[in-house]
């Protein structure tokens, strides 16, 4: 939904800041929603890779929090790679059981912002993504 600002003359929209939740915990999924109203943005969640897929081409996303693994292991990463290329802008935040070398290469290929691990609270991540926000990633106001 887009509101109408007027500023100089002109006409100018601002829309919902959305983010992205893919996890295949459904607790996990309400965590992170919760988490992500209170911060003001419009959680869209995803249970799978389909779901996820098909949202990311109804919406437009400053922000994505991706499991690293949703039907099987390491796909979330092709995920968090896709949704780089298709918002070159948003923060991309991956859920791994563990930060090792093999996660930080998987990281830097796939172009994501950060890692966290899968131990951390839903609040803690989104506390910490907050902690990290620059203006490019369009979620500072």
């Amino acid at each position: 939904m887009s509101a109408r600002k007027q500023v100089a003359g002109r006409q100018k929209y601002s829309r919902e800041r959305k983010a992205l939740v893919v996890h295949r915990d459904m607790h996990a999924l309400m965590n992170y929603q919760t988490q992500l109203s209170a911060a003001g943005l419009v959680p869209i969640i995803a249970r799978d890779l389909g779901t996820a897929l098909a949202a990311m081409t109804q919406h437009f996303f400053e922000m994505a929090i991706i499991s690293a693994q949703i039907n099987e292991g390491g796909d979330g990463w092709a995920l968090g790679g896709v949704f780089r290329m298709v918002f070159p802008r948003a923060y991309v935040a991956v859920i791994t059981p563990a930060t090792t070398v093999e996660t930080l290469q998987m990281a830097i290929n796939s172009g994501v912002t950060q890692v966290y691990e899968a131990n951390k609270a839903p609040n803690e991540v989104v506390d910490a993504i907050f902690q990290e926000l620059t203006p490019a990633h369009g979620l500072l106001q």
